[in-house]
Order: structure tokens, then C-alpha cells, then sequence
């Protein structure tokens, strides 16, 4: 890349921690400040969701730390993770720590950053493009589209604990929302359709899952609220994993990208329209 591009751009200083956004996988995605962060750290804690293409961007001789946290899996106590990056700062390094989607979107950077705050550490916060809305754009799912939806929610499917939250209104959310995008929501995928159905939204209506979105990876289920957990275990995918709900999945066949770029031909959307008044009045 240009250094020019670079310029104008704040370093990375030692003693100091980046709390960066790596984007949903495609290392395209990263931004220049992110790019930046990578090409000056001493040392990148990084977490498991972020792709191996956006740590091959460290500068050479940079020091890689893995401190994923995975569902159903031993991970480090965030605890420790907020302390590791506390204890490198005061050692003098330059500390990336690289989160994937965006910190502050169900990635804990709050609770990292609050700690740096706690004992000092001076820090910045490199927002990346979360998965909710890049993940779905590159599986051809817009988060938002005039004639669809005016909201979205965006939720998690676990809390901290790894069950389904209590705080979440369900019945608010399933009437209130045209769209709904979930993290995390695999492993309850059942619980959770059952209690968005039983808020009164349809059996039929579309739903997607898109694993490992942005990456070479990419796998999308389109499937429907009432047969989600039947299509999901008999699939074989497996997290991680972007949930979506509503009828922005009905676009999916009009607006597929990449996998028009691999040979799928897209269906115009007066095309899909003409074939749903004729299914309707069939």
C-alpha cells in the first residue's frame, strides 16, 4: 500500500493499546487504521474469530498472542485477557489487540477498555465492520432495504453464563422488529425460534445462516423460522455463525454477489415479484 495513505494517520505509540475491529474475515474489510495498527504492534493479542489472511499483515518480528474466547470451549477468563494487555503496556510495547467484527459490538472491548482505564493505559478504539451487517452483505442479505424493514435488532444468543438471556423481551422483539439479527445463536437456535414464534411471527418466514461469513469458508442456510432447528442440524454447519430473520432473506436470490461471481445468475426483482403474485394467486 501507499505510505501516503498512511500519513495522516495517528502511530501506534509504545505503551499504548489499539483495541481494533478486524472486520468479519476478508482482510479487505480492515480499515486503514487497522492496517496501520498491524504494520507498527510489537506484539497482536488476537482473538479466534479473526482470519489468519488479516494476521499475515503484521509487521515481521511482531509477536502474535492467541486469547480466543469460543463457546463450549476452554478460553482464557476475560479477566486475565483485559490484564495481559495492561501487564504488555507497562512493559513498554506497542499492544494491538485485535477483536474480530467490531469491538463494541458483542466483542467485549468495553470490558477491555474499562480495564486500561482503570490502571492507566492509554488506548484507542478502531471500530471494524461488524459481521451483522458485512456477513450478511457478502452472503447477498442486506440488513436494511425501503421496502422491507425500517429496523433491525441486532442481539446475542448467549449472555456471559452461555444460556439464552433472560434480559431479552422476546415478545417485544418478535412484534416489534421486522428484522432480527443474532449472534451466537446457533447452539439455541431452538429456544430461540420457539419463543420469536410463540411472539406471534410466522413458521414460514425466512430465515438465513451464514458461517463463517466473509471468508473463503462462507456457507449460507436458507431455511424458515418453523423448520430453522430441523435444517440446521441436519445441515452439519457449525459455528460461528450470523443468524438473520425476516423477509430482507427473500433478496438473497436477486442480490448473491459472490456467488454470481462464481456462476449463480441472479433473478431481477420484478422477476421475484411476478413469481410471488403468481404463487399467491395459484
Amino acid at each position: 500500500m501507499n505510505d501516503s495513505a498512511f500519513s495522516n494517520l495517528p502511530s501506534l505509540e509504545p505503551g499504548s493499546v489499539w483495541l481494533v475491529g478486524a472486520g468479519p474475515g476478508d482482510p479487505g474489510l480492515l480499515t486503514l487504521l487497522a492496517a496501520k495498527g498491524l504494520a507498527e504492534a510489537d506484539i497482536i493479542v488476537h482473538d479466534a474469530l479473526v482470519n489468519e489472511d488479516c494476521l499475515k499483515l503484521a509487521r515481521a518480528g511482531a509477536v502474535l498472542e492467541y486469547a480466543g474466547k469460543r463457546g463450549g470451549k476452554p478460553s482464557a477468563k476475560q479477566r486475565d485477557i483485559s490484564l495481559r494487555l495492561v501487564e504488555l503496556a507497562r512493559s513498554g510495547k506497542r499492544v494491538l489487540r485485535l477483536k474480530g467484527g467490531d469491538p463494541f459490538v458483542f466483542g467485549r472491548g468495553g470490558e477491555e477498555a474499562l480495564t486500561l482505564v482503570e490502571h492507566g493505559i492509554p488506548f484507542r478504539i478502531v471500530p471494524g465492520i461488524t459481521a451483522g451487517i458485512g456477513g450478511l452483505a457478502y452472503a447477498g442479505i442486506p440488513v436494511t432495504h425501503r421496502d422491507v424493514n425500517h429496523a433491525v435488532t441486532f442481539l446475542t444468543g448467549h449472555d456471559s453464563s452461555g444460556v439464552v438471556p433472560d434480559a431479552i423481551n422476546w415478545e417485544a422483539i418478535g412484534k416489534g422488529s421486522p428484522v432480527i439479527v443474532m449472534y451466537m445463536a446457533m447452539k439455541h437456535i431452538a429456544q430461540i425460534t420457539g419463543n420469536l414464534m410463540a411472539a406471534g411471527r410466522s413458521p414460514d418466514e425466512p430465515v438465513a445462516f451464514v458461517c463463517n461469513a466473509a471468508t473463503a469458508q462462507q456457507q449460507v442456510l436458507e431455511t424458515t423460522l418453523g423448520r430453522a432447528f430441523d435444517d440446521i442440524e441436519a445441515s452439519g454447519l457449525e459455528p460461528p455463525a450470523i443468524v438473520v430473520v425476516g423477509d430482507v432473506v427473500r433478496l438473497r436470490p436477486s442480490l448473491d454477489w459472490l456467488g454470481a461471481l462464481s456462476g449463480r445468475s441472479l433473478v431481477p426483482a420484478a422477476e421475484m415479484r411476478a413469481g410471488g403474485e403468481r404463487k399467491a394467486s395459484a
